[in-house]
């Protein structure tokens, strides 16, 4: 096969991008069959495809995975070559995007250079630019990535800012099999969310389906000036989220995958999509009529994913498909003597042992693993919870912000889908129990994102927690910002958009909305990364100059050892009272109180505190919540307002064993002791007092005194606005009637 041009950069408007979709289409019908099933009077077109391959030439400083995932697209490239009856190969080897980027550290500590020569050593042909493409800014792409890279980074529905014209290679075109197969790249809609917006001011990101279909009507529009192609492939990178099984489920949730469905031209034979690390290779509806392969294949190159294109000779249809996901060979030594493999194994040795002298240091020691969350059917990664992982990386950025020489910070955050490793107690490499090596920090923190800080109102920080509820279309519903150890939040899951955070407390304190608080992470997320587009409205953004990386070494080497926190900074409060009667009960439920990183305790008691006094002890109820996000842990409460207290107050929940607490303020309002004030002349005993002619009396009037709505009885004083006056002349009076009496009774 061999590569006979690229897309050239073409300015077309949103309104030209219709008409041209609305003119193309010539129909057709494939047939889906199984592996091996395509129809051998077929010409045959064989496709492999990774997607999010994220430098995994290694995972474990042997570089076992990244010479299996070679193998195995050694051996099924040899396996349907053999059908060929041209002297060209008939297969190409493609990704849906992310080959580079949230690298592990044999590849990030060389700013996976290894991983762009490795492809290249395969074979790539061609490639869909994914969002991590775009890591370190897109002169970094066009730049250093795209000399290094030995195949074309496609990007469609890229273009310049401000204009239509696209600023990548739209389209890819091979020949295969004596036929033009053209491949067409697009990054997902929501790349501007994902990566910093300070290395992408240059560009801006449209529609995906729609710059497919411009180009795929381009490339079918029969003017040989802009491009003809016999087949075309879509590469996406984007695609189906998590939770939906099947692909009536993924249509009927609505979408980006939905919309790559639905809408794709239908001169678009294949499609292969990537971004949300799933796993399909379903028949989608065409919509010229029958159905075409969509296929994802999981990430890091296990799965691969094939499809098989047959196309009549006569009509140039694509007449069969068969889709289908390759699973990783457990062992490479079948494939030593392949030149393309040789030539891969290579690279990642020469990577490993580079890596190994440059990560082997150890920089410090962890009590027990610190993780990320840890969901029901995977090990790591449950973005939609809080983790121990998280919450030290928060508190990581907090700490390094207030070192001498650093712009100080009040608050350090986390988004979830930075953290790309864990910190096991159990040794990985030579290291001893619970050592921490430069490789193994590095591996959490593989962005190179540099250390900035921002001012914000804490309205402004209220609504950057309200934004852990993504938009609606986003690739996951909910974020889980990790916050500093000194912030602490309570939530309503079920409350409307916008009024879902109940209370914020900072330094022990209620978070003023008026005030200013310094917050501190890295530049992606303080950009407005991952849609916590609040962050990029604050004042006073200043770089600090320090990675990310360098700023979780230091904190590792200033200390002995760090320990897990499994105390949790936010729990869900349904019915969170606000206003409290002494003397009256208020009941309402809480919950969320576990963490699920690896070794979290489950909590079994909350206390109740009102102020410093406790109001009790409540059982936890242990077990998963579902719910946005999913929580563990809850607990019904019912307390009695202690007497005597009111004003505002500050309510306190607290978690055994993990020491989880969270807090919510109170006004407490003083309670109807049921003590009605008596009226004037009567004594303890109701009865009129009697005197003798010359004391005063009162009057004999049968007529009630009128009501005083001024007055208030408090603690069986009657008193109103002239109280301390009234109390004055009531003692001056008394004075003057025992004057009096004694006075006369001296004359008698």
């Amino acid at each position: 096969m061999s590569i006979t041009s690229r897309g050239a950069a073409l300015a077309v408007g949103a309104g030209a991008a219709v008409a041209l979709v609305a003119a193309s289409g010539a129909a057709h019908a494939a047939e889906p069959v199984g592996p091996g099933g395509i129809d051998q009077s077929l010409t045959s077109v064989n496709l492999l495809n990774i997607n999010d391959f994220h430098g995994r030439i290694d995972s474990d400083g042997t570089g076992a995975l990244g010479k299996n995932v070679a193998c195995t697209i050694e051996s099924a490239k040899e396996s349907l070559d053999g059908g060929s009856t041209d002297d060209e190969d008939s297969t190409l080897l493609l990704s849906a995007g992310d080959n580079i980027g949230a690298s592990p550290f044999v590849s990030s500590s060389q700013e996976d250079t290894p991983t762009l020569e490795y492809l290249g050593a395969l074979g790539m042909d061609a490639s869909a630019v994914g969002n991590h493409e775009f890591d370190r800014g897109f002169t970094d792409l066009t730049g250093r990535v795209a000399q290094t890279a030995d195949f074309p980074y496609l990007g469609a529905n890229v273009y310049a800012s401000g204009t239509t014209t696209p600023a990548l290679d739209e389209y890819a075109i091979q020949a295969v099999n004596g036929l033009d197969v053209a491949v067409i790249g697009a990054v997902t809609g929501q790349t501007s969310s994902l990566v910093s917006p300070a290395g992408i001011t240059d560009i801006e990101f449209g529609d995906p389906v729609a710059a497919v279909n411009r180009v795929a009507t381009q490339l079918t529009d029969g003017d040989d000036t802009n491009g003809e192609a016999d087949v075309i492939i879509a590469e996406y990178h984007e695609g189906a989220t998590s939770g939906a099984s099947t692909l009536q489920e993924q249509l009927a949730a609505g979408g980006a995958f939905a919309d790559i469905v639905n809408t794709t031209s239908g001169d678009v034979d294949a499609i292969f999509t990537g971004h949300t690390h799933q796993e399909y290779a379903w028949d989608a509806p065409d919509p010229d009529g029958g159905t075409r392969p969509i296929v994802q294949a999981g990430s890091y190159g296990d799965p691969v994913g094939q499809v098989r294109l047959g196309i009549d000779p006569d009509s140039g249809e694509v007449t069969q498909y068969s889709a289908s996901l390759l699973p990783t060979l457990e062992s490479s030594g079948t494939c030593v003597g392949d030149a393309e493999f040789d030539a891969a194994a290579e690279i990642v040795d020469t990577a490993v042992a580079d890596a190994d002298e440059i990560g082997k240091e150890v920089i410090g020691e962890v009590s027990d693993d610190i993780t990320t969350a840890v969901p029901v059917d995977d090990d790591r990664d449950d973005r939609q919870r809080e983790s121990t992982l998280g919450n030290l990386t928060a508190d990581v950025w907090l700490d390094a912000m207030n070192q001498e020489g650093r712009p100080g910070a009040d608050i350090g955050i986390m988004n979830p889908g930075g953290l790309r490793d864990e910190l096991h107690h159990e040794p990985t490499r030579d290291e001893g129990p619970g050592e921490v090596t430069f490789a193994e920090a590095a591996a959490v923190h593989p962005f190179a994102n540099t250390l900035m800080t921002v001012d914000l109102t804490g309205e402004q920080f209220v609504t950057a927690l309200e934004q852990q509820w993504q938009p609606e279309g986003a690739s996951r519903p909910f974020l889980k910002l990790a916050v500093s150890e000194n912030v602490s939040y309570t939530y309503d899951p079920d409350a409307a958009t916008g009024e879902r955070i109940t209370s914020v407390t900072v330094d022990g304190e209620p978070i003023d909305p008026a005030a200013t608080y310094t917050v501190t992470s890295g530049s992606f997320l303080l950009s407005g990364g991952d849609n916590f587009t609040v962050l990029a409205e604050g004042t006073g953004s200043t770089d600090s100059g320090l990675i990310d990386t360098d700023a979780f070494v230091d904190y590792f080497r200033d200390r002995d050892v760090v320990e897990p926190d499994f105390a949790k900074r936010a729990i869900a409060v349904d019915d969170q009272p606000s206003e409290l009667v002494a003397g009256e009960d208020v009941s309402f439920t809480a919950s969320g109180f576990d963490l699920t990183s690896v070794g979290s305790p489950t909590n079994t008691e909350v206390e109740v505190l009102l102020g410093e006094t406790s109001l009790g002890t409540f059982p936890i109820t242990a077990g998963l919540i579902d719910g946005l996000p999913t929580r563990n842990g809850t607990t019904e409460v019912t307390v009695t307002v202690p007497e005597g207290v009111a004003g505002d107050a500050t309510v306190t929940l607290v978690a055994s064993p993990s020491g989880t607490t969270a807090s919510f303020p109170v006004v407490v309002t003083a309670g109807d002791d049921g003590t009605e004030g008596g009226t004037e002349g009567d004594d303890a005993d109701g009865d009129t007092d009697s005197g003798t002619d010359d004391e005063v009396t009162d009057s004999d009037s049968d007529e009630a005194e009128p009501e005083r709505p001024d007055l208030v009885q408090t603690d069986g004083f009657v008193r109103g606005p002239d109280s301390v006056v009234s109390a004055v002349l009531a003692l001056v009076g008394v004075g003057l009637f025992l004057g009096l009496a004694l006075t006369r009774r001296s004359r008698g």
